[in-house]
Formats: structure tokens, sequence, C-alpha cells
């Protein structure tokens, strides 16, 4: 009988695609995958270290699967990504029945990692190297989408944010040949997948050394003239790598979606030369001026920190104020948390954590606010939706519009993976609500008496 093999993911749509190289590397190796980790016999806990309560997370998680372990002594356990590269004697000292520690750069390896695990008395530890001169792709990857693909296009980071684990965790930058990129795109335009989005920790700094393409303005082009493929995303930018080649890109091919994140972290310029930025307030909102005055509507989120370090009442409203200007289409909020091995770790963490509280609630729901009157604006428009599974609300699916606007709609499953047409009916802070254009043409077009239930099509 075959292994199985549970994977659980924490963290980013990096870690996304790599669990699916995790998974694509077992299932090689002849192993089977389950939904529930209580049904497997080797459990992989995919992680995240970008913020303390991602640990916790993880630590809490191992808890509980210390009771399987101790049910099932021949049960495997390993714990991969980011955090085992961070952190591997605490996870050891922590959680000892640990069989594999592994860093973020050995899905395609895995198989052989937990077969090692399995015959050897002690636990199994194989962290990052920085030999490799581009990220190491993997020629087995278990897909969780038909229809939308993650793709590497760079790995690791050479910025030194002052809060950032990740060039400790990811190494420095290392991009893919455009080539090899565009030929996996084509590969995958040809199975049927209409979205791709592309992946690196500071995506829009990709260059390609080959010179085949020279830089992400120009790799979004080539990749938007593709066959097949409808949508293009990329996450996460940098701003100071935003350029007005990148923008007029965005304006000019409508395959590359409408929406860009930019995380800005802090609304003051004194806290972003602490965190090590290398932009200042007015220069972000020049790029955000420039988005805005865009003739193609552009949705933009952010990522922000409060509490860093010495910021102040009047630097956290700094980041109010940039919120009004800004008007983001979404925000995700965090509190401070000292990472190991990090610039700021060396710097007093002055906020006290009350206070801390006490902004983030302050500015998420000044950005829920926000976010309510944006979204009170798509009333009655018609948009295209991508089908993407079953919602979390009272309706049957969701859907995303190009500038990743959620629409939740009633519809039979079989839309699943389809683009179609939704009316705007309803709104919420985080999600739109629909009515499905060719449900309500069949509610127009029959008796009045005529009820049309979801799945009547």
């Amino acid at each position: 009988m075959s292994k199985r093999y549970f994977i659980e993911t924490f963290g980013c749509q990096m870690n996304d695609l790599d669990s699916e190289k995790i998974a694509g590397s077992l299932s090689h190796e002849g192993m089977e995958p389950v939904s529930d980790a209580s049904e497997a016999d080797i459990i992989i806990l995919n992680t995240c270290s970008v913020r303390e309560k991602a640990v916790q997370k993880v630590y809490a998680r191992l808890g509980e699967i210390r009771q399987y372990k101790a049910k099932r002594r021949d049960l495997l356990v390993g714990v991969v990504g980011c955090m085992a590269q961070l952190e591997k004697d605490r996870i050891l000292k922590k959680a000892p029945f640990v069989n594999l520690v592994a860093g973020p750069q050995k899905g395609n390896a895995m198989g052989q990692l937990v077969e090692l695990s399995a015959k050897s008395p002690e636990p199994v530890v194989d962290l990052r190297t920085d030999e490799m001169p581009s990220p190491l792709e993997s020629p087995y990857i278990m897909r969780g989408s038909a229809w939308r693909a993650n793709i590497t296009i760079s790995e690791g980071c050479n910025r030194q944010c002052a809060f950032c684990v990740v060039p400790l965790t990811r190494g420095k930058e290392r991009v893919r040949e455009s080539a090899e990129i565009i030929r996996e795109v084509r590969t995958l335009a040809s199975k049927g997948y209409v979205e791709i989005v592309l992946l690196g920790q500071t995506v829009n700094s990709y260059c390609d050394r080959s010179g085949e393409v020279v830089n992400f303005a120009e790799l979004l082009r080539r990749i938007a003239g593709v066959r097949g493929i409808r949508r293009i995303r990329f996450t996460s930018p940098h701003p100071s790598d935003f350029s007005d080649e990148l923008l007029e890109v965005m304006i000019s091919c409508p395959a590359v979606c409408n929406q860009i994140h930019l995380p800005v972290q802090s609304g003051s310029s004194k806290v972003l030369r602490a965190m090590r930025r290398g932009y200042t307030r007015e220069r972000y909102l020049d790029m955000i001026g420039k988005i805005h005055a865009a003739p193609r509507p552009i949705a933009i989120s952010t990522d922000i920190i409060v509490g860093f370090p010495g910021e102040t009442e009047s630097d956290f409203q700094d980041t109010l104020s940039l919120l009004d200007a800004v008007q983001y289409d979404s925000a995700f909020s965090f509190k401070y948390s000292p990472r190991p091995f990090t610039a700021a770790l060396n710097f007093p963490d002055d906020v006290p954590e009350e206070e801390k509280g006490r902004r983030l609630d302050t500015l998420q729901r000044k950005q829920k606010q926000i976010q309510n009157r944006i979204n009170e604006g798509y009333l009655g428009q018609k948009a295209e939706v991508l089908v993407e599974g079953n919602a979390r609300s009272r309706l049957r699916l969701m859907g995303r519009l190009s500038n990743n606007k959620i629409v939740n709609f009633d519809g039979p499953d079989a839309l699943i993976g389809r683009f179609e047409q939704v009316e705007i009916t309803g709104f919420s802070p985080n999600s739109l609500k629909g009515t499905w254009m060719r449900q309500l043409m069949k509610i127009e077009e029959g008796p009045q008496n005529t009820m049309i239930r979801p799945g009547n099509n």
C-alpha cells in the first residue's frame, strides 16, 4: 500500500507554490495525497516566519500533531519552509518528535528526503544553500487548480528591510531566464490554464541577465502575448522598483490585471527610513498619483505595520492620512513583532503592546470604511468574473474581477473555472454580491411566477 501524505501550508502564495512542488515530488515517488492529517503516514507543515503569529500557529499545530505521533510511532512529521530555515534548533527542541527539517528550496527533493527520514533514527536536516544561480524549479508540480497557475520568476531578496527575514530564509535574489518562464507559460496555456500569477519576493525587480528580456515590464508584455492566457497577476512588487514602463504595460495590456499590491508599511517618512524601505512618503504618493491618473482604473492594495520601534502618535497619524490620500481597495495590516536576526531586533521595542493593538484597531476600522465606500460604487455594474469555487457566504459561488475584487453569487458548480458575467447587486467592505447574468436573463425572459433556482440551467 502506498504511503499517504498530508501537506498544510502557512503563509504566502510562494509557499502555496512550494507546497505544490512538494506534493509533486512526493507523488512522483509513489505516495498519495489525503485531505485529513489523521489519515496520513506523512505530515508536512510548510511554514512561514514573516511574523511571530505565523510561527506560533505552527507550534500550536505541532502540539496537535504530537497526539497523532503518540498513537502512531511510524508517523513521519516534517517541518519545512522559511520557519524551518530560520529556527531549526528551536523546532527540534520544542518538538523533538519531528523527523525532517528542510528549508524552502528543498521542495523538488522532498520525496527523497522523506524516504531518507523514514530510515534515519535521527531527524534529517537539509537547509538552504546559496550555490544556485537561479531558483531551483521542480519538474513535478501538483497544481491545486486547473485554470490558475503560480509561476516562480525570482526568489530571494537583495534588500535589507530592517524588519524582514526573507533575505535570511530565502537568500539573495535569483532569477529564472525569461525564455524558460515563457516556455512554462505556453505549456500551461496549452493545458487550458487561463490565469498566471508571477511570483517573487520583489517581483518587479526582475532582470533577465541572459539578455532575452531585459526587465519585468517587458516580461509582462511578452507573457500577455501568449495565446490562451487571459489574466496575468504578479506579487509582490516593491515600491522602489515601480516604473512608468510597468504602469504603461498595465494600462495597455488587457491581460495584465488592473490591480497592484504596493506594500507601503508606514505613512511616515521617518519610520520608512528606520525600516530601510528606500523611499519616502512623498515618493510613494507620487507613484500613487500616476496610478490614479491612469486611463485604466487600477485597484491598489498594500501592507502596513503599526507599532514599529520609534513610531510616535504623529507617525501613526501620518499612516492614517495616507489611507485617506490613497484610498486602498484593501490593506493587510499587522502589529510589529520582532523577528530573529533582523536589524530591527536591536531597536528598542518601545511601543507598548496595548498601544499597538489600539493603533491596529483604529487603522483597520478606517480602512474598512474606505473599502465600504469604494465597493458601494460597483452597484449596478456588469463585470466579468473568473469563478474560483464555493463561496464562504450564503451564496453558492465566488469569483474575482480582474482587479481582484471578490464577487459572491448563486449559480451551478459547473461554472467553476469559467469566465462569467455578473451584475453587482450588493456589497460589504470585503466583497461584492452579484447576480449571474445568464440566471438574470432567464428570470427576465421567463414567466413572472417562475422561480429560478441556482443550478437550474
